[in-house]
């Protein structure tokens, strides 16, 4: 395949942040993406898919569109998979793995979907070569997805592999850790300038911090890892080693972040240390212990992020109906002239915070419905000030 040629691409990201990635995509060279629920569509050269790889903060995976065909039946599934080329897409020595999602579709089972899905693509192999690619569900070299809803089918090659999120820095979870990409929109959507004071007192393992650090000094996320497109026909390892090499060079910006990070939890500070090393930005982020409730602002302004407790994650409820009340408290008392970000699925943190929240995004992370809800802090009751839209 040509590394100039125009494809059809799909880009997922969690649900929240399609604004983003499309904005994020188009700075990358993407052509004419479009915003549809859980991520972007659009075109653009391998080059592009491999940028988007290398360099996106935003999305889960960059899915290369194959082709598109009517169906009402598993024989039509099977039928029009098997009709594909797919031996010219990947080498039969490649572990395969078949994913499905699906929307009102009319097939009773899934789990029967994507057998047939493999079986379509393992006997098209089997036509031309005479034998067909093992499968491999734990670390395949090649995805193939599909998604189904009432009467199409579109199929995908998956050109990330490992999803997106998995920089290759993390090396200890602290409980219930955020996905980086959803991290990264995170600090984006606080408006955080990398020349402006950001705050972390719940730190736990540290995902925001080192998104706020890598984007701060314009690290690509994916330089650390390998991507699936490396197991595809065609690769171009010579765009490939160029396009990594640039990424590799050291970042020309001069601005050094001031990047704090605070946690009660012992074990979650030695996570947090360990991650930030191994992302390599440990010396533009201080760590201290501290109870988010006694932490004091480290800067006359700037952007406080966190992650607080919320019952889906641990804490119960009683215990957090009591800590809420006290985290306003703290927040008006320790950071007025601060911008305050809180991430929480927890929807009823803006009544028992006390605090008027400025702006709601809704979020999700997984399936999970989530709120960043902002409130500008200043000195005293803060109950009368306006609502901004999300």
């Amino acid at each position: 395949m040509s590394s100039s040629r125009s494809e059809a691409f799909f880009a997922s990201c969690p649900r929240g942040l399609e604004a983003l990635l499309a904005e994020e995509l188009g700075a990358l060279g993407a052509h004419a993406p479009r915003i549809v629920p859980g991520g972007v569509a659009f075109t653009g050269s391998w080059e592009c898919c491999y940028r988007a790889n290398l360099w996106s903060r935003f999305a889960s995976r960059i899915l290369w569109r194959l082709a598109a065909f009517d169906y009402a039946s598993e024989s039509d599934l099977y039928d029009g998979v098997r009709a594909q080329d797919w031996p010219s897409r990947f080498a039969l020595d490649c572990t395969l793995r078949v994913n499905v999602t699906a929307q009102k579709s009319p097939l009773k089972s899934l789990e029967f979907a994507t057998l047939r899905i493999k079986d379509a693509v393992c006997d098209r192999f089997r036509d031309v070569h005479g034998r067909r690619p093992d499968v491999d569900r734990a670390q395949p070299d090649v995805r193939v997805h599909a998604f189904l809803d009432a009467r199409h089918a579109v199929l995908y090659l998956d050109t990330s592999g490992e999803a997106l999120f998995k920089r290759g820095w993390r090396s200890l979870a602290g409980e219930a850790p955020l996905r980086e990409n959803l991290a990264a929109g995170i600090i984006r959507l606080t408006g955080w300038r990398p020349e402006e004071a950001l705050l972390d007192p719940m730190c736990g393992s540290g995902t925001l911090l080192v998104e706020a650090a890598a984007m701060a000094r314009g690290r690509a996320p994916g330089l650390k890892r390998s991507f699936g497109f490396e197991k595809l026909a065609g690769f171009d390892a010579v765009l490939w080693k160029r396009l990594r090499a640039e990424a590799a060079q050291p970042a020309t910006r001069g601005v050094q972040p001031m990047l704090y990070g605070s946690d009660c939890d012992a074990r979650a500070l030695d996570a947090a240390r360990r991650n930030l090393a191994a992302a390599g930005v440990e010396r533009w982020v201080q760590l201290e212990r501290c109870d988010v409730l006694e932490r004091r602002a480290p800067a006359s302004g700037g952007i406080l992020v966190a992650n607080p407790p919320y019952g889906e994650r641990v804490g119960s409820v009683e215990a957090l109906e009591r800590f809420y009340p006290r985290l306003g408290d703290a927040l008006k008392k320790n950071f007025a002239g601060w911008r305050c970000h809180l991430f929480t699925a927890d929807l009823r943190l803006a009544k028992l915070i006390r605090l008027r929240p400025a702006r709601r995004v809704p979020l999700y992370n997984g399936a999970l419905e989530c709120r960043l809800y902002e409130f500008d802090i200043v000195a005293g009751s803060h109950r009368g000030a306006p609502t901004k839209g999300a």
